[in-house]
């Protein structure tokens, strides 16, 4: 199925092709590769407004993720329509990844990659609010970047790293 990439803000270049192929990957990693998911890259204030009426927390963030089905963490949807074969979107926040980068000297493609794994974590219902749950999640976001790495050559990382 496909990854539909919008790029929904001017502030940062993306290189949309390398993101498109990483979300496949990524995807595929999870064994969700039937399944068609939305990208955006979106700017501050998109990402302001939705972490706002989301989240209730007005301020840009890295990552927002809008699931189609609710499932519990590793499961995959069951569709019953052609229709169905919806993970969700992920909003990528790549003006606040981009400063982000910047001030720890990060590579940009590479943490874009890792926080679309975040995302599509997030759309098959994975969670980081306790420990235990961040545990799963962690060892999930391990698993599909070390597929990504042994594609692409890369060091991966997760991006839930340390948040416990």
């Amino acid at each position: 199925m496909s990854v539909a990439l919008r790029n929904a803000q001017r502030a940062v270049p993306v290189r949309r092709a390398p993101l498109r192929h990483a979300v496949c990957v990524l995807r595929a990693a999870l064994g969700a590769s039937r399944f068609d998911v939305g990208l955006v890259c979106a700017g501050n204030g998109l990402m302001r407004r939705l972490n706002g009426a989301y989240r209730q927390r007005p301020e840009p963030t890295d990552v927002l993720s809008f699931p189609f089905h609710r499932v519990a963490a590793g499961e995959l949807p069951r569709p019953s329509c052609r229709d169905d074969y919806n993970l969700g979107d992920i909003f990528l926040g790549v003006e606040y990844i981009h400063q982000q980068c910047r001030d720890t000297g990060e590579n940009f493609d590479s943490v874009l990659a890792v926080t679309a794994a975040h995302g599509l974590c997030h759309l098959l219902g994975y969670r980081h609010d306790t420990e235990p749950e961040w545990q799963q999640m962690y060892q999930k976001e391990l698993e599909i970047l070390e597929e990504l790495n042994q594609l692409t050559g890369a060091t991966l990382r997760p991006l839930t790293a340390g948040h416990f």
